[in-house]
């Protein structure tokens, strides 16, 4: 398993698990948004845009989710 591959387990584990725990704390709905833009960049990285496009979009979903809740 090279570093790219090893960087993408990384950033499906970390969502994964934000997403799991996002009713514990609004924290984790940061957490996944930025797992999220780590899930991005991977697939931009490994050549597959369209992956990396809907992360991405993902990733500004859950970061719009952390400000409503953060602000409650």
């Amino acid at each position: 398993m090279n570093a790219l591959s090893l960087f993408g387990l990384f950033a499906v584990t970390m969502m994964l698990v934000c997403y799991a725990l996002e009713e514990r704390s609004y924290w984790f709905s940061l957490g996944f948004a930025v797992a999220c833009a780590l899930g991005s960049l991977y697939g931009f990285l490994q050549g597959a845009w369209p992956f990396g496009l809907v992360e991405g979009i993902w990733s500004l979903v859950a970061l719009r989710k952390w400000i409503k809740r953060s602000q409650a």
